[in-house]
């Protein structure tokens, strides 16, 4: 049997690492896209919470949705780590949106309606727009250790503060329909660090969990990831559907993700003059899906909740001005069944 030559092994393996870690990302999506699903269900029977209050987690923690969510979310944390060790960060990330779809189609399912067509179009929007900008951007993966700089670390927490601060002074200013938005950004952005911090690591992962120990990313991610759930929590329960909030963090993570990639991962995309106009026209279609869909999501709620009996997304409880009304029908001073 002749062997390979040394170029058409390398041209096999990279193709075999290629297809393991998208499909890793693919499971990836599909585990985080049921997670959410559940976590949405299990904050609309909870009382509304302050933003960036722990208590929410406490309360969470009961309900049954919540906690089969949890093992589902780390094994998709799991399945993300492992696709980041065999393909680049920026195409983990962008396999990743494809939860959104999972989300909606699985969201529908459980309650038992069939999926909003706008919905799923918005979605679909979203997520050709993210295989639209890594088709054009075509991405490489090179070994960068850039994050072990403490300089570049610095100057990396000092933009993750800066945005999620605003994001959260922002949040506190809207209303109860729009603060969602800036709640999953700064989810999105908790979550798209992470996955950077999770990159750079790949380079100590073959040297045993000592090193990786050794790291200081290992413990950026360990507080990281709690205030990305805490908040991806406080955005599901502020809005109807859980959508928009979704789809928004969904774009966020890999947008921060990438913007960590290139500027402290040697990671490279193309950059010529046809390439950047056609990944700002893809970015361009995120952003009008995530707007759309935050359009769509009230009424499709109200749809919902007319269907089912209950009160609109937008109506009042006792004591509440329309506003502050919760999502899906579901007062803040009222709690549904501890097993749900």
């Amino acid at each position: 049997m002749r062997r390979c030559d040394a170029r058409t092994c390398s041209s096999v393996n990279q193709g075999a690492q290629l297809a393991l870690g998208t499909a890793l990302a693919v499971a990836a999506a599909a585990a985080f896209g049921t997670s959410s699903v559940l976590q949405y269900r299990a904050n609309q029977g909870v009382p509304q919470e302050r933003v960036a209050q722990p208590k929410l987690l406490w309360r969470l923690v009961h309900r049954r949705n919540w906690r089969w969510s949890v093992p589902l979310a780390a094994a998709a944390f799991g399945l993300q780590a492992a696709a980041l060790t065999l393909v680049p960060l920026i195409l983990v990330q962008s396999v990743l949106v494809t939860g959104l779809l999972w989300y909606v189609l699985l969201l529908a399912a459980l309650e038992h309606h069939r999926p909003d067509g706008p919905i799923l179009l918005e979605s679909l929007l979203c997520l050709v727009g993210l295989s639209a900008f890594l088709l054009i951007a075509a991405p490489t993966r090179n070994r960068g250790q850039g994050l072990d700089s403490m300089h570049d670390a610095a100057w990396l927490a000092a933009g993750l503060v800066g945005t999620v601060a605003g994001c959260l002074l922002l949040a506190a200013r809207l209303g109860r329909r729009s603060r969602p938005l800036p709640l999953a950004v700064a989810a999105g952005t908790c979550y798209g660090v992470t996955a950077g911090l999770v990159s750079s690591l790949a380079h100590a992962f073959g040297d045993g969990p000592i090193a990786v120990l050794g790291q200081w990313q290992t413990y950026g991610i360990v507080v990281l990831g709690p205030i990305g759930v805490l908040l991806s929590q406080n955005a599901y329960q502020a809005g109807p559907l859980g959508a928009p909030a979704l789809a928004t963090f969904t774009v966020t993570d890999p947008l921060v993700s990438m913007a960590v990639g290139l500027l402290w991962l040697d990671e490279r995309i193309r950059s010529d003059a046809w390439s950047l106009f056609g990944e700002l026209a893809a970015l361009g279609g995120l952003v009008v899906g995530v707007f759309l869909l935050a359009r769509r999501a009230p009424r499709a709620s109200d749809r919902a909740a007319a269907a089912r009996g209950s009160p609109k997304a937008g109506d009042a409880g006792p004591g509440q001005s329309p506003g502050d009304a919760p999502a899906g029908g579901v007062t803040g001073d009222r709690e549904r069944p501890a097993g749900d």
